[in-house]
């Protein structure tokens, strides 16, 4: 799924990374009841009791826009919710970097809620990181 997304999952290297990570992060996957194939997946990261992470979130690009990205996110949130998390954050390309792959990304974050924190230079090697958050209660 990543690969058919090279817009966002263009680096070999992450793209690899993200792979690895779904072998032992927890994961949400939303399913073609036609086809039993994966069409979207959300990877999470605790990194405390308090706070988790949207490590990753990816939507067939054939599926874009009919609110399964939206769906994975809404039940990533609840589930935290339920286990006494109280922020949540997703990283993504920062606008001082135009593109308009990621600008649709951030756009899709901010409809759901989620806050621009900060831009870092230097997180990802050139390009700037932009943290958003999101309070659950």
């Amino acid at each position: 799924m990543l690969r058919a997304l090279p817009d966002w999952f263009g680096i070999e290297q992450a793209l690899r990374r993200y792979v690895d990570d779904a072998r032992t992060k927890p994961t949400y996957l939303a399913v073609d009841s036609g086809t039993s194939e994966a069409i979207g997946a959300l990877l999470v990261t605790r990194h405390f009791p308090e706070s988790a992470e949207m490590h990753v979130l990816a939507v067939d690009p054939e599926q874009h826009r009919r609110g399964i990205g939206t769906a994975l996110a809404r039940r990533f949130e609840e589930d935290m919710r339920a286990d006494g998390v109280r922020l949540l954050e997703v990283k993504t390309l920062g606008p001082s970097f135009p593109d308009e792959s990621y600008a649709k990304t951030l756009a899709f974050y901010r409809a759901i809620g989620y806050l621009p924190l900060e831009e870092l230079q230097g997180f990802w090697d050139e390009e700037p990181c932009l943290i958003l958050v999101k309070p659950l209660w």
